[in-house]
């Protein structure tokens, strides 16, 4: 088995390995490429993640710059997806995003994980997880969510937050490490933000 198969079926692998590195070296330049496009270049944008990303649903955005190990090759979106500035995919393993979902500021989603064994670390040597996002989830700005998480459709994630297990679905979580504190209920829709009645309805 190469080191690429061992990395594709969550085994232990090399990411230092030649054929790795080719592949991976050539993502990362076309992402150098698409961090340089302007605002205005919406069909440029466009083409880059329904060329290069694993899945990429209708009207997704992201604003610039973007960061992934891997250009977004692993990645798959849904439709509707919004990235606000710095997002930061570490996607030597799959990040699989529902659709409606929303990234604040500066978030970051690891899938790439090391051994805590020394003589292992050493050698350089890792492993990967995917994560799981399903539909309209808000991870708000400067979220980290760690390596074979889970969360679940509609869930809110509170700024800051340091998501290291499962989130189910329909609630508001935040802290570190990441907890449910609520679910998600009807009053939502009649204040939007603490006691401010939402004058849309």
């Amino acid at each position: 088995m190469t080191q690429y198969e061992r990395m594709v079926n969550g085994l232990i692998y090399d990411p230092a390995d030649p054929e790795i590195m080719r592949e991976q070296t050539l993502y990362q330049d076309r992402l150098w490429t698409f961090n340089q496009y302007k605002p205005s270049d919406h069909a440029r944008k466009q083409a880059y993640m329904k060329e290069v990303f694993a899945e990429c649903g209708d009207n997704c955005y992201i604003e610039l710059p973007f960061r992934a190990n891997w250009g977004g090759r692993h990645v798959h979106f849904g439709s509707g997806v919004y990235a606000n500035f710095n997002l930061t995919l570490v996607d030597d393993g799959h990040i699989y995003v529902g659709d409606g979902v929303m990234f604040g500021p500066n978030v970051t989603i690891a899938t790439a994980n090391h051994p805590v064994d020394p003589e292992l670390r050493a050698r350089g040597l890792q492993y990967n997880r995917d994560v799981h996002i399903g539909d309209n989830v808000w991870i708000g700005s400067g979220v980290l969510i760690v390596p074979g998480v889970r969360i679940g459709k509609n869930t809110v994630i509170g700024a800051g937050s340091v998501v290291t297990s499962d989130i189910p679905a329909n609630v508001v979580a935040f802290g570190n490490p990441c907890r449910t504190v609520r679910e998600i209920s009807a009053r939502d829709r009649t204040f939007f933000y603490s006691n401010t009645e939402n004058a849309c309805q």
